[in-house]
C-alpha cells in the first residue's frame, strides 16, 4: 500500500467480490505511484477480492523518516503541532454521536464472507479515540458530526469492498479489508526501505498495508509506533490483529499535520487557516481538502476522478446517517495537490 506515506487503501470500480484479482498494480498494493501519504492510493478497482488497495502510491512527502511533522516524529498529538492529543471538550464523548446500531448500519458488510473486517469494531474506535480527545469533539454538534462523517468516509474508501452494483450500494462496504490482499504471511517484502536507519526493517517482517489507514512501509510503522507507544516494527501484525490499533493508526494520521499539509482534523473543525498560496491553488477547508491531504497527487485537480467520487459517496451517506450537513468544498477537483 502506500509507497511513501503512512498508508490507506481504496476502491472505486464496478467489480464484485468474486473477482479476487489480487493484482499488484498501484491501488492493489504495489505502492508504486501516488503521493506517499497514508491513504493515498490510486483508486484500485474496488472489489472485495483485491481490497481496493489504492493506498500504495505515495509522493513521499509524509513519512520519509526525517523527523518533521509529516514524515516522522508525529509530534505530541495536539492538532496544531501534529500529535493529535489535543484537549477537546472534557464533556464530549464520541459514543454520543455513534452507537452500535448506527455503526452496524454504516458498515453493513464488513463481516461479509468476502471481507475481513471483523477486527474493525466500535469498541476499538472508542478506545482509540480516547487517546485523541479532540477528535469529533471540537466545534458545534454539526461540526463534530461532520468530522466524524469525513473520517469514516475516508477510511471506508481506503478499505472498501464495494463495487458499482454491490448489494445495498457501493458505499455500504466500508471497512471490508484489514490487510493488503495477497500480502498475508509476509507475502509482500517490497515495502522495506533498507536505507532508513531510524526505522530498520525487522527480520522476517513485512510492512504492507494494514488497518483502516492501510499503514505501509517500515518508516511509517516506526513513526506510528513511536507516536502510539507500540513497537510496530517488531510486530506489524498488531495493526490488523488489535481492534484498537487497527483504527488508532488511522486516527494518528488524521490528527497529525504533515507540513506543509495541515492535519485533516484541523481542516474539518475550522482550525486551519489557508495561506495565500493555498488559496491561490484552490486549497480551502472542507472534505475535499482531506482528500487532497490523503491522495491529492493522484486524485485532485482532476474533474471526474472516480476515486474522489467514491470518497464523496461515502461522505454523503455518512453525513445523512449522522444528521449533519456536508459543509463547503466537498470535492477537490479544482484543488492543486501539494508538490
Amino acid at each position: 500500500m502506500l509507497a511513501c506515506g503512512v498508508a490507506l487503501a481504496c476502491a472505486d470500480d464496478d467489480n464484485n467480490p468474486a473477482d479476487s484479482d489480487t493484482e499488484t498494480s498501484t491501488g492493489d498494493g504495489d505502492g508504486d505511484g501516488g503521493d506517499g501519504d497514508p491513504g493515498d492510493g490510486d483508486g484500485g478497482d474496488g472489489d472485495p477480492g483485491d481490497g481496493d488497495g489504492d493506498s500504495g502510491d505515495g509522493d513521499g512527502d509524509s513519512g520519509d523518516g526525517d523527523g518533521d511533522s509529516g514524515d516522522g516524529d508525529s509530534g505530541d498529538g495536539d492538532s496544531g503541532d501534529g500529535d493529535g492529543d489535543g484537549d477537546g471538550d472534557p464533556a464530549c464523548e464520541l459514543s454520543e454521536l455513534l452507537d452500535q446500531a448506527l455503526w452496524d448500519e454504516m458498515f453493513l458488510h464488513k463481516n461479509d464472507p468476502a471481507c475481513e473486517g471483523s477486527n474493525y469494531t466500535l469498541a476499538g474506535l472508542l478506545a482509540a479515540a480516547a487517546d485523541y480527545p479532540s477528535f469529533a469533539c471540537e466545534g458545534d454538534e454539526a461540526t463534530r458530526r461532520r468530522e466524524l462523517a469525513a473520517f469514516l468516509a475516508q477510511i471506508s474508501h481506503e478499505t472498501t469492498g464495494g463495487w458499482a452494483n454491490a448489494p445495498d450500494g457501493p458505499h455500504s462496504w466500508g471497512l471490508c479489508f484489514i490487510e493488503e490482499v495477497g500480502c498475508a504471511n509476509n507475502g509482500c517484502p517490497q515495502y522495506c526501505d533498507p536505507n532508513n536507519m531510524q526505522y530498520p526493517c525487522a527480520d522476517a517482517k513485512t510492512y504492507h498495508g494494514r488497518g483502516a489507514i492501510q499503514l505501509s512501509w517500515n518508516y511509517n510503522y516506526g513513526q506510528a509506533g513511536d507516536a502510539l507507544g507500540v513497537d510496530l516494527l517488531s510486530d506489524p501484525d498488531l495493526v490488523k490483529n488489535d481492534p484498537k490499533l487497527a483504527l488508532q493508526t488511522a486516527l494518528w494520521f488524521w490528527m497529525t499535520e504533515q507540513l506543509p499539509k495541515p492535519s485533516a482534523h484541523d481542516v474539518m473543525v475550522g482550525a486551519w487557516a489557508p495561506s495565500a498560496d493555498d488559496e491561490a491553488q484552490g486549497r480551502l477547508p472542507g472534505f475535499g481538502m482531506t482528500t487532497n491531504i490523503i491522495n491529492g497527487g493522484l486524485e485532485c485537480n482532476m474533474p471526474g476522478n472516480a476515486a474522489v467520487a467514491d470518497r464523496v459517496g461515502f461522505f454523503t451517506r455518512y453525513v445523512d446517517l449522522l444528521g449533519t450537513d456536508p459543509g463547503d468544498k466537498v470535492d477537490c477537483d479544482m484543488m492543486s495537490p501539494y508538490g
